[in-house]
């Protein structure tokens, strides 16, 4: 039983284990709809509230609070700083998720890191955003991610992790074109 109630990186093995026969049993269960509202201020300032969700077959009544970001640009971006700036975000969801899913996948592994931290870059050009250049990409030319993995850790075990870290969803939805819908309500 103490292999049970064994934590890896943060993790119970327990868990990780009755989540996953839940899943395998009912796939449906691991079917997610998040959600975010955004509500514009001023200028470039606009505040997203993020509470409610769909998972687990059920609406999510978890938070208690919801979680509030404000969005904003620098003022060379002709913003006042009142929060990162969106494409900054996507930095921030992205490393966030390729964290947690290289922990989680390294957990449910066994493999205990000490510690990891991570630095993103992301080249933009306004250029494109702003339609002076039409050759130009509106999004991320590219980002660059590095991490540094600490623990007692065998070179195969770190490229392992880096391999987990490829399997985030956020990974995945800045690496692939995903399918928006944008519409007008009444």
């Amino acid at each position: 039983m103490e292999t049970m109630e064994k934590k890896v990186n943060g993790f119970k093995s327990l868990d990780i284990m009755n989540t996953l026969d839940a899943i395998k049993g009912n796939p449906d269960i691991g079917k997610f709809r998040f959600r975010v509202r955004n509500k514009w201020i001023s200028g470039g300032h606009n505040r997203s509230t993020i509470k409610e969700f769909f998972g687990g077959c059920a609406e999510d009544t978890s938070r208690e609070k919801p979680f509030v970001f404000d969005n904003s640009e620098p003022p060379i971006l002709l913003g006042n700083n009142e929060g990162a700036n969106p494409v900054e975000f996507i930095l921030h969801g992205l490393a966030g998720c390729m964290t947690t899913t290289m922990m989680l996948h390294a957990a449910a592994r066994d493999i205990s890191v000490d510690s990891v931290e991570s630095s993103l870059e992301g080249d933009l050009d306004v250029n494109g955003f702003l339609g002076l250049d039409r050759t130009v990409r509106n999004g991320y030319q590219g980002i660059r991610v590095s991490f540094k993995i600490e623990g007692d850790l065998t070179d195969e075990e770190r490229q392992m992790l880096i391999s987990f870290a490829h399997q985030s969803p956020v990974f995945d939805i800045v690496t692939n074109k995903v399918p928006v819908t944008v519409h007008l309500n009444p």
